[in-house]
């Protein structure tokens, strides 16, 4: 809003304008001059004693005496007036105020033009030059007191004037007259000038006071519909003008703030120790170097509780540029303050462990490779894997694994020291930063402190549980130089400890990249060999050890590249498994082997191995059950292998090896003796078959005899328990005759067979013929 001049009329009270507060311009108006009016009402007292002495030898005292009674009574009764006015504080005024007065001080005029019409003589200098001189004061002092009243000083000027110019013209010279004149048209031309002055001021006082009136008005409802408050202080740094939102949120009261110095009250106990904050001390530096802040927030203790605030403020200046304080705004943003405290908590922490997580460790690991390249020193990266975990988890429920992974993470923060920082980085993954490391000697006491720590038993809920840890280092910046990098080549150091039978420790090689690499070839190039249909089945014949003849036929799944040629199973299972290949390359093997199967003679039986992934897959069932409605081949002719690993997967596993036994398909226990080897496994699940694995073979073969007794009870417990033997890896006919001798049913090996194609394993009954394979 930009303040205007006002027209003549309106302040002369001939108008009154719609659009702006008339009645606040006229309380204006008249304030301007009954201020003054004490003091003009004695300008016209001494003026009356003035004229009184002048003429009072040339004047009647009755005359004298009569315009001394009027022009003290109409002067008392106008100066009435205007106390009147101040007593009401100008309530009431209007146009016909303005008028009035005009009429009133018309008035005045034409008492006070009495003394130069009627008394002064033209013949005598001394009386013309003493009325002169008093009303050319009287004239100036009403323009200057009459400034926002034009219409009363016109009328009252002009009288005078005019009044003035008739005395001067009984000289008989015009010169007089003249100036006296000019002299009136000269106050008359400032007074309205001044009056136009007047009105720009009054605009623009009237607009600054809506404006301050509209600012006091959004102060007052801030203060009382909002959270925040306001607060300022003096050039002294004490709080002034202390609002109650402020005092309440101080826990004191307004009087007994103010005049207190705001860091005092914002230390709180801690301004006797003079152990400030660090925010309070910026809040202190700001204040003393008198800068604007924003969005400051700082601890206050109130009442022996942590409080924190948020504080915003300008310093003040008055209109000469002097320093005045500042004034500012506050909040309390304890409850955000403790939410984004909680939200960073769940950001960096793992909950279950309040280890540190992933992106904390990251960042720690982040921040020791900065100082590792700024001090020229190495740190370290330890990658920590729960082995057998998955076996609890599934077996004992994940409230029983949750425990003990918590377990897990306080005997991991006892190995640690302030050199170190563990966390948790997912499942049963870990990991441990080593900020500084001095050698590498270290690193490996360390991994193998973790590893012995992890591995002792544990006691969740009454269970004894047993599981180990594997653990992969990297040393910064020998093996990386970015987080990254570090992090990735301790968890290639890692697989490879997995890799070896897990419970050991690996440092990084560069090997392990290469190695790394080619695995992920590798598995690029086994999903395209699923579904271009690369792989094949080959059959190694299982043969009667007494006669010889071929009672069944264990597939084996075989892998030829169209560039890297034949692959070996050793190699590209483990990829398989790794990459969660094995179920769908376990269905192809399972469908195909069955439909083979249906062009051998009708007591031949196909044997397919089975994982310990497949038997954890709900649908294997129906896969199974696929395979043979799709191929016709009779369930007592598929034998499934599956080794002492599956039932470490928990009861899942025995539960699908139930209803693969109800479907009439036989089973069959692989590399018995090579694992735990519980007679548990055997009472539970009802094997039709257990396959000696090669080793006791060899070690028999050289009459070990650890190796034969194995075999013979080996033999002795199926024939008690009417399963079948079946010994594998036999490769000469010393080794077939061993055998036989001990008492084994079935022989598979290289000297009755080598793994074959489809078409060599249906020549063998070309004919029909029963006879042994040579």
């Amino acid at each position: 809003m930009t303040s205007q001049k006002l027209p003549l009329g309106v302040l002369m009270g001939f108008s009154s304008p719609a659009d702006m507060d008339v009645e606040q311009l006229r309380r204006s108006q008249f304030r301007s001059i009954d201020r003054l009016g004490s003091l003009y009402f004695l300008l016209f007292g001494f003026a009356v004693i003035f004229i009184c002495g002048v003429f009072a030898a040339t004047v009647s005292w009755l005359l004298l005496g009569g315009w001394v009674l009027l022009a003290v009574g109409v002067g008392g009764l106008y100066h009435r007036g205007g106390r009147a006015r101040i007593q009401a504080d100008h309530a009431g005024v209007n146009a016909s105020t303005v008028l009035r007065d005009g009429a009133w001080m018309f008035a005045l005029g034409l008492i006070w033009a009495v003394p130069s019409v009627l008394f002064a003589h033209s013949g005598n200098p001394v009386e013309l030059i003493s009325v002169w001189a008093l009303m050319s004061c009287i004239m100036a002092g009403t323009a200057l007191t009459y400034i926002g009243l034009p219409l009363s000083t016109l009328l009252f000027l002009t009288i005078l004037g005019g009044a003035n110019a008739y005395m001067m013209m009984g000289i008989g010279s015009f010169q007089l007259p003249a100036v006296v004149v000019c002299y009136a048209l000269l106050l008359i031309v400032a007074s309205l000038r001044h009056a136009r002055a007047y009105s720009t001021q009054v605009t623009a006082t009237t607009q600054l006071q809506e404006k301050s009136e509209v600012v006091s008005l959004l102060l007052r409802e801030f203060e009382d519909s909002n959270a925040d408050w306001l607060w300022q202080t003096d050039a002294a740094r004490r709080v002034t003008d202390v609002s109650p939102r402020f005092a309440r949120a101080l826990g004191m009261d307004a009087a007994e703030i103010e005049g207190k110095p705001l860091l005092q009250l914002l230390a709180g106990s801690a301004w006797e120790s003079g152990q400030f904050s660090r925010a309070l001390h910026e809040l202190a530096e700001k204040i003393k170097r008198r800068e604007s802040f924003a969005n400051l927030v700082l601890d206050v203790d109130i009442g022996g509780q942590r409080h924190w605030w948020e504080l915003s403020a300008s310093p003040r200046v008055d209109e000469k540029g002097a320093f005045q304080g500042f004034r500012g705004v506050g909040s309390d943003v304890t409850k955000q303050r403790e939410s984004s405290e909680k939200i960073a908590q769940l950001a960096h922490f793992d909950t279950l462990t309040s280890l540190p997580n992933r992106l904390h460790l990251t960042e720690v690991l982040d921040h020791a490779m900065q100082e590792m390249e700024r001090w020229n020193r190495r740190c370290g990266f330890l990658m920590i894997d729960l082995d057998r975990f998955k076996a609890v988890n599934d077996t004992l429920g994940h409230l029983v694994g949750d425990r003990l992974l918590a377990r897990v993470s306080e005997r991991l923060r006892h190995v640690c020291s302030k050199n170190e920082l563990c966390g948790r980085l997912g499942g049963d993954e870990f990991a441990v930063v080593i900020r500084e490391v001095h050698d590498t000697d270290y690193v490996e006491r360390l991994s193998l402190e973790i590893i012995e720590a992890l591995s002792r038993p544990y006691e969740v809920d009454q269970h004894v549980l047993y599981i180990g840890a594997s653990v992969g280092s990297a040393i910064g910046p020998r093996d990386g130089r970015t987080p990254e990098t570090l992090i990735r080549s301790a968890d290639l150091a890692l697989y490879r400890s997995k890799e070896a039978g897990g419970g050991l420790h690996h440092n990084y090689e560069h090997r392990l990249h290469a190695h790394a690499e080619e695995r992920r070839v590798l598995e690029i190039a086994l999903r395209e060999a699923l579904e271009k249909q690369q792989l094949h089945l080959a059959y190694q014949p299982v043969v009667n050890a007494a006669s010889g003849a071929v009672e069944g036929f264990e597939s084996l799944v075989r892998w030829t590249h169209p560039e890297m040629g034949a692959i070996s199973p050793v190699k590209f299972i483990p990829v398989a498994e790794e990459a969660r290949l094995i179920a769908p390359i376990g269905e192809w093997v399972l469908r195909t082997a069955c439909v083979e199967a249906m062009n051998w003679p009708s007591h031949v039986r196909v044997a397919v191995n089975v994982s310990a992934e497949q038997l954890t897959d709900p649908n294997f069932v129906t896969a199974v059950t696929s395979a043979l409605a799709h191929s016709g081949l009779p369930p007592y002719r598929l034998e499934l292998e599956v080794t002492e690993s599956v039932f470490m997967q928990g009861t899942g596993a025995e539960q699908i090896l139930d209803r693969i036994l109800a479907l009439g398909v036989k089973l069959s226990l692989d590399d018995f003796g090579t694992g735990y080897s519980s007679l548990g496994y055997l009472r539970k699940t009802r094997f039709s078959t257990i396959k000696i694995d090669r080793s006791f073979v060899q070690g028999a073969s050289k009459n070990v005899p650890e190796s034969i007794a194995i075999i013979r009870a080996v033999v002795a417990l199926a024939d008690s328990l009417g399963m079948s033997t079946t010994a594998e890896g036999v490769e000469n006919q010393e080794e077939a005759e061993m055998i036989n001798r001990l008492g084994c049913k079935k022989i598979q090996g290289y000297y009755y067979g080598r793994p074959m194609p489809a078409n060599e394993a249906l020549a063998l009954f070309a004919g029909m013929q029963r006879s042994a394979v040579a």
